[in-house]
């Protein structure tokens, strides 16, 4: 299940498609130090903003296409009425021209004129003969009326579900395109994370462009879109005793929040946690981020609700991608005690 949480990160929804398609490839490797971390981490940063432009302008398209659709039925609908009706008007053609024919309409003028008896007879029947005549031209015109406006609504129709499908077409292979590129920055990222781990040693914090962040209270979720996995207490084999913490299930290089404000005491890289941050707020407690690609903060910084500590990976003991948090008691583990609770308690529920 995912849940939403907290404020949506603003996103430059003002990109155009060409600027999408126009991202920088993937900065070649580097030695520490030289900026290449930044630079990967950076782009994994911006591509999850262009991603997420992407997949706004995908469900526009196929909203619209889920609305031309409703229209090609509708049209379609009236397009099978009007056929019927012309079927109708063809089946009275059909018996005005035998009532004709039966009625003498299809005799030369001169043979009516013998076989009338009168003037006034054959005045009246000429007269039936015009009305006939007339109503046959009303139907064929009302009947050659519909069958081009019929033309003409398909010949649109055709061409609006044409134009439909090429859009959504650009929008798919637009939004791979940047899938593929973020899916391949991501694991550049994770390559560098256990590089670090191996070596037991830490990069060094990553600066990003902090979004613009407004919240309504003062503590958040770590991540902003998740599913969840392992939770507080579960046991298994990938722990010596039980869980200590909640998983939240995201891909690499996910931006993972502070959940409230606080001072960073703990940046580390190695051991069972992979790479972590840990942060002591203002009520004593503290909070783990662990199995994290690269941090973004250094020890004794202070953070705000909200701000980017880190992006998360599969650093350290993990099975997959996704972040491991804690909430304990002191900056050490020993003393974890169940995250979901206490952050409903704050008003940042999970779920």
């Amino acid at each position: 299940m995912r849940s939403p949480r907290g404020r949506v990160l603003l996103v430059p929804v003002l990109l155009c498609v060409s600027g999408l398609l126009a991202i920088r490839p993937t900065a070649a490797e580097g030695e520490p130090g030289d900026g290449s971390d930044s630079r990967i981490s950076a782009q994994v940063a911006r591509l999850y903003e262009d991603a997420a432009v992407a997949t706004q302008r995908y469900e526009a398209g196929r909203r619209e296409a889920e609305t031309q659709r409703g229209q090609a039925r509708s049209a379609e609908e009236l397009l099978t009425r009007e056929r019927r009706e012309i079927a109708v008007l063809r089946e009275d053609l059909g018996r005005i021209a035998r009532a004709q024919y039966r009625g003498g309409g299809g005799l030369p003028v001169v043979a009516q004129l013998l076989l009338a008896g009168s003037p006034d007879k054959l005045m009246r029947g000429q007269h039936v003969f015009s009305q006939a005549n007339l109503a046959v031209d009303n139907a064929i015109g009302k009947n050659r009326r519909a069958e081009a406006r019929l033309a003409a609504d398909e010949a649109k129709a055709v061409e609006a579900w044409q134009a439909v499908e090429r859009r959504a077409r650009e929008l798919a292979r637009l939004k791979k395109d940047i899938d593929d590129k973020l899916e391949q920055a991501r694991w550049q990222l994770q390559g560098r994370a256990d590089a670090s781990v191996a070596a037991g040693s830490c990069r060094g914090a990553v600066r990003l462009d902090q979004p613009p962040t407004h919240f309504v209270g003062d503590w958040v979720t770590p991540v902003e879109t998740y599913a969840l996995s392992a939770a507080y207490g579960s046991g298994g084999t990938r722990w010596a005793n039980r869980h200590t913490g909640q998983d939240f299930a995201v891909p690499i290089g996910t931006p993972v929040r502070a959940v409230g404000a606080g001072r960073v005491v703990r940046v580390s890289c190695g051991g069972a946690f992979g790479i972590e941050v840990v942060v002591r707020h203002s009520d004593g407690y503290c909070t783990q981020y662990a199995h994290l690609a690269a941090v973004t903060v250094d020890q004794g910084d202070k953070v705000t609700t909200g701000q980017w500590i880190g992006q998360s990976g599969t650093s350290g003991n993990s099975t997959g991608p996704h972040l491991h948090f804690e909430v304990r008691v002191t900056p050490d583990a020993g003393s974890a005690l169940d995250p979901v609770p206490w952050l409903a308690a704050r008003g940042a529920p999970v779920g």
